[in-house]
Formats: structure tokens, C-alpha cells, sequence
């Protein structure tokens, strides 16, 4: 990928340019689904923790789960969910937000003192549309999209996955080189200046 598409995945509809990865191990917990789609959740954190060369572990010292994963089907659901307020600032004010949109997905990041990722909360809304889409592909999507701080655009108008008729989404070769480059260790956990881009294509497509 040519510098200007790899700056593009992190300039933000504001104009800023932001990156982060996760700073530490993550811990994940699926809330909302049967068994079966927890393990197939599990599995695509597996693999893209792999992919990024990053590290997962049982519990995360601070807060036991440190990617907490939501199912469910009406937004009103999180505002009835016990203490959710103090993971999410602002929560009523976002879910009402969300339901004037009808949007079916919601991600939310803490960050530590450093700008990397500490924690995320990915919300799912199983809507119509999202009940039609494979849970393999929904979850693969999730945590692709969690992995990385990417823009608010960055795939607005194209997937970062890829699926021929009949066969299961795959992620898309640029994005998971992008992702391979994000997490090389020579590279700060955070940038907010576009010249970190020029770094990540530098790397993106040298040997892993």
C-alpha cells in the first residue's frame, strides 16, 4: 500500500491523523451469544492476535476483561445493563445516539497514559441485516476493526474483509499487512502525527 492509503486508515472525518494498538494482553469476554459463538469469537481473536504477533492472555490485571464483547437486539438493552454506565461515559446520551441512526455496531476504547489501547467494548445490535451475516464473518469484523485504532472512515465504504459466493469472509491482504506493520515492536504503541504512516508502509510487505 502506497502512503497515502495507509495515512487514510487513521485521518480521522476531522481531519486528525490517530493511531494505537493494544498495549497489553488482551483478555476477552463475549456476552450475549450461546457457547458455539463464543469459541468462534474466541477463535478470530486467536487469529488475528497471531496475525498482529501481539499476545492474549486469561485475565488482565486491572480489569479482568479488557475486550468485552455485546449481543443483543434493541439498544435500550445497555442502559438496563447493571453498572455499564461506568464503562461507557455518556452512556444514555451514545445509545440514544445510535437508535436515531439505527446503527447496529458500537466500539468503544480506553487508553492509558502511553495512547495505547487498554481497553475495548464492542457492541453488536442483531439487527435484520446483521442476523443474515454469517457469525464467522461478524466476528472476524469485530475484532479486525478492534485490533487497531482505525479512522471513523477508514471503512465506511469498503470492507476490511473479503468473501467469494459461497465461501467464508477472509481478511483482505493489505489491511492484514497493515496490521503485521502496526505491531512491529520498532514502532511507538500510539502516533498522532501522519508521518507515522510513512513508517508503516515502509514495512508493510517485508518478510514477518
Amino acid at each position: 500500500m502506497e502512503p497515502d492509503a495507509v495515512a487514510r486508515l487513521f485521518t480521522r472525518s476531522d481531519g486528525t491523523y490517530l493511531f494505537a494498538r493494544w498495549g497489553r494482553p488482551i483478555a476477552p469476554v463475549v456476552f450475549g451469544v450461546e457457547d458455539q459463538t463464543v469459541s468462534t469469537l474466541k477463535g478470530a481473536i486467536e487469529a488475528v492476535v497471531a496475525l498482529a504477533g501481539h499476545q492474549m492472555a486469561e485475565t488482565d490485571p486491572e480489569l479482568g476483561a479488557n475486550l468485552m464483547v455485546f449481543f443483543f437486539r434493541e439498544w435500550d438493552e445497555l442502559t438496563e445493563t447493571p453498572n455499564l454506565d461506568r464503562l461507557i461515559p455518556d452512556l444514555a446520551e451514545t445509545v440514544e445516539r445510535l437508535k436515531a441512526v439505527d446503527a447496529n455496531q458500537y466500539r468503544s476504547f480506553r487508553f492509558d497514559a502511553a495512547g495505547a489501547i487498554q481497553a475495548a467494548f464492542v457492541f453488536v445490535r442483531m439487527d435484520a441485516e446483521m442476523a443474515r451475516v454469517p457469525a464467522e464473518t461478524i466476528a472476524l469484523s469485530q475484532v479486525v476493526q478492534t485490533i487497531l485504532l482505525w479512522s471513523d472512515t477508514a471503512f465506511t465504504d469498503a470492507s476490511p474483509l473479503a468473501a467469494a459466493p459461497g465461501q467464508p469472509a477472509v481478511l483482505k491482504p493489505e489491511i492484514a499487512a497493515v496490521i503485521r506493520a502496526g505491531y512491529d515492536p520498532i514502532l511507538p504503541a500510539s502516533a498522532t502525527n501522519a508521518s507515522h504512516a510513512l513508517r508503516l508502509a515502509a514495512r508493510i510487505g517485508r518478510p514477518s
